[in-house]
């Protein structure tokens, strides 16, 4: 019988041909002149500008001056997750009592963290800072790294900023391609069961000559070095680690009550040509071809003074793009798919003891009361809300911790 088994190149081409749905929308085929062509379009602008019903401004953004479509989406790294695959993911969803404010920013929420309002990719830890995507789609992987960051501090009052380069480098085909691309809940699992180390450990990698926009030739996915630049600390020791890894139900109440309760949440969503054009208020897509799928970082909702429901988030292209880095874009609708593919996980606790002996006396009282870490179960002994969530609509053994200050201060 004559083999059925399909040479390795060929099984590659099938297997990206079947994540060309990102985030809802069909990735169209682009020829090269399209390609090739400058990703910001003066028309594009106008068109948006000169449009009523928009609801948001455009602009010639500075970062993506040089830019070509073929450049840009190098940058657009979420590749779309295989339905069979998605079946076996826990799903958290929140009961209904929870009453949740009209508008609600986690940088105020919690603004003793200092990770929740720093843009993502600015970093005062880069080689080079501040540092930028370039030409790598590792958007993936500082959506999941960056929130991570956040609930360290919202959870347990750790400000600590973990590294983007660490999950990059070294997940390798477990999350999906580096710099080409991977999938965000591979990322999270990742974090549960491996961990990354911090970002003074391992700091995000700049290639010196080719970090400004439009450099040439692309990045290529760093090497996994497994020893921290500086030389001082030890690898395994500055590993933090999720507890799990799980999806956010698909609806805006769920999402809010999540970021609420737990902080901000990695999203992914499709990107078309216009939203390399955004300046400030609400986007809906207009115009344009849809160029692929990013992650970016939640961190909040409101309500415009015109009614309009909005998503607050944290992008990674720097604060020279959109709204000083920030952007909003229409909720309750799942405009570009922002509403499907939402991941995270709680803290852990484990390598943390070296931290607490840093902390304020209640802190460590409070982590020393934690009795059980196991099977993605967080449990404390105070300050705790049982039943928080549900798995697929059934009770779920993840007791959460409450997000207040109160919890951590006397």
């Amino acid at each position: 019988m004559a083999s059925t088994l399909l040479p390795l190149a060929t099984f590659f081409l099938l297997l990206s041909a079947s994540y060309l749905r990102i985030a809802g929308a069909e990735a169209e085929p682009l020829t090269s002149l399209k390609l090739n062509s400058p990703i910001l379009q003066e028309s594009i602008a106008k068109q948006i500008n000169e449009n009523p019903e928009a609801g948001w401004e455009a602009a010639i953004n500075p970062r993506f001056s040089n830019y070509t479509v073929g450049q840009f989406k190098r940058l657009l790294g979420v590749k779309q997750m295989p339905k069979s695959e998605l079946r076996s993911i826990p799903v958290i969803s929140h009961p209904k009592s929870l009453k949740l404010p009209k508008n609600f920013d986690a940088r105020t929420a919690w603004s003793q963290c200092s990770t929740i309002g720093r843009i993502l990719g600015h970093h005062l830890l880069a080689r080079n800072p501040p540092i930028f995507t370039g030409h790598c789609g590792s958007c993936w992987a500082f959506g999941a790294v960056e929130s991570l960051s956040d609930r360290f501090c919202i959870h347990f009052d750790v400000n600590v900023s973990l590294s983007v380069n660490d999950l990059l480098a070294c997940c390798g085909f477990l999350c999906g391609s580096g710099c080409d691309g991977g999938y965000p809940l591979y990322a999270w699992r990742y974090l549960a069961h491996h961990g990354v180390v911090t970002e003074e450990c391992d700091p995000y990698f700049d290639q010196i000559g080719c970090s400004h926009p439009g450099c040439e030739p692309a990045y290529q996915t760093p090497k996994c070095v497994k020893k921290c630049v500086d030389g001082n600390q030890f690898w395994k020791k500055s590993k933090h680690f999720s507890v799990n890894a799980y999806n956010v139900k698909s609806n805006p109440y769920d999402i809010m009550a999540e970021v609420y309760k737990n902080g901000p949440v990695e999203v992914a969503f499709t990107v078309y040509e216009d939203f390399a054009h955004y300046k400030s208020g609400v986007y809906k897509h207009v115009t344009g071809y849809a160029l692929g799928g990013h992650a970016v970082k939640l961190i909040g909702w409101g309500t415009t003074d015109d009614g309009d429901d909005y998503w607050l988030l944290a992008n990674q292209w720097n604060r020279e793009w959109g709204d000083d880095g920030y952007f909003k874009i229409q909720r309750g609708t799942n405009e570009c798919g922002i509403e499907e593919e939402v991941t995270a996980g709680l803290p852990s606790t484990k390598n943390l003891v070296r931290e607490v002996t840093d902390m304020d006396a209640d802190a460590a009282m409070l982590l020393s009361q934690i009795k059980n870490e196991s099977d993605g179960t967080l449990l404390l002994k105070e300050g705790v809300e049982e039943n928080a969530s549900t798995v697929d609509g059934q009770s779920a053994s993840c007791t959460q911790a409450k997000t207040e200050k109160r919890i951590f201060r006397a």
